[in-house]
Formats: structure tokens, sequence, C-alpha cells
């Protein structure tokens, strides 16, 4: 790792991790531009390289607590396609943090892409809080690219919260999910997206509950800004008694557009779901308000964004 690649590499573990000091506490890898730059193993959590391919296989053992595994991946500049399969496999009745955080940076005319390909298989009653934040950075005329697939799991009563943030940089992003859920299983899903310029961002949700009394509960919160465009497709398909919400808010500036698709299937009498949409452009009471305050026009839109996307 030359000079230059060591300090964007820093910069994006602090964007997409919040790495603060030198160092993480507990589990991690760090993956640069298609290599492991950085790993560590705790007692609990076993991280080893795929022999088949590029990636991880993450274990963590029955009954861990309190413990948070780092996964970050950066590409330092363009020119490279970074392709990674992670598979974590969560013990009985673990309860963990995972942070899988994601940045491209490219100062050139050359593409710099990163897709990450992660499974979760979570044992009974085990829960994860799964935190993914994407960022692109960099000067240069070169599209940044990140497309994430999550395939999710979840065995009797486990439960994964899923936390994801894209708040601009990226030029074009594909995200796709797919879950399936078993008997009492809970998957929670909260998703905040920037776009701008002439960016492009699509979400795809796939949801099967198919165990009794599984849930799932989908939010969706994004701002197009300029000429960008987003898309949001959501199929919810109920097998059994259970509750699913899927939800899309969203607010247009300048020319952006967002597309919301939203799907429901219920193939059982007890499946219970539903789908919200809102799309619009923010109200001129709210920016009025604040220029009462003291903000500009500008600074009032800004703060309402920022508001609505924490």
């Amino acid at each position: 790792m030359d000079n230059t690649d060591k300090l964007i590499t820093e910069a994006l573990l602090r964007l997409v991790s919040d790495r603060k000091g030198d160092g993480f506490d507990g589990a991690y890898n760090i993956r640069e531009n298609g290599l492991c730059a950085a790993r560590r193993s705790t007692e609990n959590v076993q991280i080893d390289s795929k022999t088949d391919r590029p990636g991880l296989d993450i274990h963590i053992r029955p009954g861990t607590t309190g413990e948070t595994v780092y996964i970050p991946a950066c590409v330092t500049h363009g020119n490279i396609d970074d392709l990674v399969y992670n598979d974590f496999y969560v013990g009985e009745g673990a309860d963990v943090v995972i942070v899988a955080g994601c940045g491209v940076h490219t100062d050139d005319e050359e593409e710099a892409r990163h897709n990450g390909i992660h499974r979760f298989f979570l044992e009974k009653g085990a829960h994860v809080l799964y935190k993914e934040k994407h960022v692109g950075t960099g000067k240069g005329q070169g599209a940044k690219k990140i497309d994430p697939v999550t395939d999710v799991f979840l065995k009797e009563n486990a439960s994964l919260e899923m936390d994801t943030i894209q708040l601009g940089g990226v030029d074009k992003s594909i995200r796709k999910t797919t879950a399936k859920l078993g008997k009492g299983a809970k998957l929670i899903v909260r998703e905040r997206i920037l776009t701008d310029g002439d960016q492009y961002a699509k979400s795809d949700f796939d949801v099967v509950l198919e165990g009794e009394d599984s849930g799932v509960d989908l939010i969706s919160r994004s701002v197009a800004r300029g000429a960008s465009c987003q898309e949001f497709k959501s199929s919810l398909h109920g097998l059994a008694r259970c509750t699913g919400h899927s939800e899309c808010d969203a607010i247009l500036a300048d020319n952006g557009r967002v597309y919301a698709s939203p799907a429901l299937e219920a193939s059982s009498v007890d499946a219970a779901l539903i789908h919200e949409a809102a799309i619009g452009k923010i109200a001129g009471e709210q920016i009025l308000k604040l220029e009462t305050l003291g903000l500009t026009e500008a600074e009032a839109e800004e703060k309402i964004i920022n508001g609505f996307l924490k």
C-alpha cells in the first residue's frame, strides 16, 4: 500500500465505518482494492478467506453478545472493479453488530467499482444490527459505482436490523436485497439515499415471509436532486400468518425523478401486508417557517433534507 492509497483508505474508513483513532475494537477485515489490507479474529468471531472465490467466511459463535464486527471495503483509484462474496454465519442466541461500509474514490477518468455480495445465515434466536454506509469521493470524471447484493436467511425467532445509508458521491448504485423469514423471524430495514447531478440509484427488495408470525418493516427515505433518478421496488410475499409493511418516502428537488413500484402477495388468509408511498417536493410553508428564523431559502432546504434523512 503506497502512502497515497493509505491516506485515501483512512479517509474512506472514517466515512463508512465511523472509525476513530488508528484501529477497530474487536474483529475486523479491511479490504483495499480487492485485497486484504488487515484482519483480526477474536475468541468469538472467526474470519477466514474463501478458498473458491474472493471473499470471507465469518463465523460468530452461539451466545456471543456485545461484539462488533467490521468488514469495510475501499477502492482508492480508478480502473478497479472489485467483487467480493462475504458469508456471515451467526450462531444461536448471538447478538452482535456488523459494520460493512464501502467507499470508492477516483481522481482520474477511470471507473471505480465495488460489488459486495453478502449472505446472512442467522440461527434460532440470533440478532444482528447490520450497518452499511456507501460513499463516493474524488475529483476524477471516472464513474464511482457500488452494487451491493444482500441475501438474508432467518431461522426461528431470529432478527436482522439493516441500517443502510448512501448520501452522496456515488454515480450509480443498484442494491438488491432478498430475504426468507422462518417462524417468528423479524426483518427491519431503514434505508436513506441522496442523489444529485446525473446520479442513479435503484433499490430492489424481495422478502418471503414463510414462517408463522414472521414480520418485516421496510422503510426507505430518499432525496433526488439535480437531474438524478431513483427507483424503489419492493415485493412482500406472505405465505403464512405474518405481518409486512413497506414504505417509500421521497423528496424531489430541481429535476429529480423517483419511481416507486410496490408489490404485495398474500397466499394465506392470515397474512397482513401493507404498502405506503409518498413522493413530492418540500412544502413551501416549511421553508417559510425556517426563513422567519433567519435562514436563507437554501439553508432552510438543506436543514429540512438533513432532518428527513437523519
